[in-house]
């Protein structure tokens, strides 16, 4: 009978749920999504913050490395609704918004849209790499429109910052770096769709986008994703997710195991 009313709310992820917990009246289990493909925060060249700050990437690069939270980032899914884009609390409903992004990852959050087409051969991905860098990644750099973090940071590594033209293609190495790790990271964590590249074009132009709201999209479509019953991992700035979580809801942050005590006269 609750199957039955459940079919006809059209409430095809619950019917599959209970599906995917019942086996002949048992329980199996619950589900545990993955999420561990953390790697270390990439840093730069003091030579180029002037120009990394021009872009308006300096805050976020100023992340450091936050180990995954399995537990705290799914119990964040079960209390997420994809119909609202909010958590669903006994107290009420709360959301990462843009001013959260705003303040913890320092992004612009207006200005122009990030858009623009999605192209999939290689040539075009080849001729982009090659107008910006004046290089462009082998095949075996690729994964279909993906290109490797590793030939970024390869790139990065070799650039010689002897004028602004060498120091403009390390900043946007580093931004594309920023893209595949804490901001549009895929469920892999080693590879970032090219598709961004020609939005760094202009490199003046770089800071009129709205890349805190791109960034705040992201996180959305992960989680409603990860509310799938047979999605199995989740992606996306989980750095922002766990930060957010930490700061709305303090009593969830790990505990220091050395907390700074200050003196009241100091305070």
């Amino acid at each position: 009978m609750v199957l039955k009313v459940l079919a006809h709310s059209d409430h095809k992820d619950v019917i599959r749920v209970i599906g995917h917990m019942m086996d002949k009246g048992h329980i199996k289990g619950s589900r545990m999504l993955q999420c561990d493909h953390y790697m270390s925060s990439d840093r730069y060249n003091p030579i180029a913050e002037e120009f990394l700050r021009d872009t308006g990437f300096y805050y976020v690069s100023q992340i450091g490395v936050v180990q995954c939270q399995a537990a705290l980032v799914n119990a964040l899914i079960e209390r997420w609704r994809p119909e609202t884009h909010s958590f669903h609390f006994p107290v009420g409903e709360c959301a990462v918004t843009l001013e959260d992004v705003a303040l913890i990852y320092g992004l612009p959050t207006n200005g122009l849209p990030v858009t623009g087409p999605t192209l999939s051969s290689y040539e075009a991905l080849e001729a982009e790499c090659l107008d910006q860098f004046g290089v462009a990644p082998r095949q075996a750099d690729c994964r279909g429109s993906f290109i490797k973090l590793t030939w970024f940071r390869a790139l990065k590594d070799r650039l010689v910052l002897v004028d602004d033209i060498q120091i403009q293609r390390y900043v946007k190495c580093h931004i594309m770096l920023l893209f595949g790790t804490v901001m549009f990271g895929d469920k892999s964590g080693a590879g970032v769709h090219w598709k961004f590249l020609p939005l760094l074009r202009n490199f003046a132009g770089i800071i009129q986008f709205s890349w805190g709201s791109a960034c705040l999209a992201h996180l959305y479509r992960a989680l409603c994703r990860a509310t799938r019953v047979d999605c199995k991992e989740i992606d996306g700035p989980l750095t922002l997710l766990l930060a957010w979580a930490w700061i709305r809801l303090p009593f969830l942050a790990p505990i220091p195991s050395n907390p700074r005590i200050f003196s009241i006269a100091k305070r």
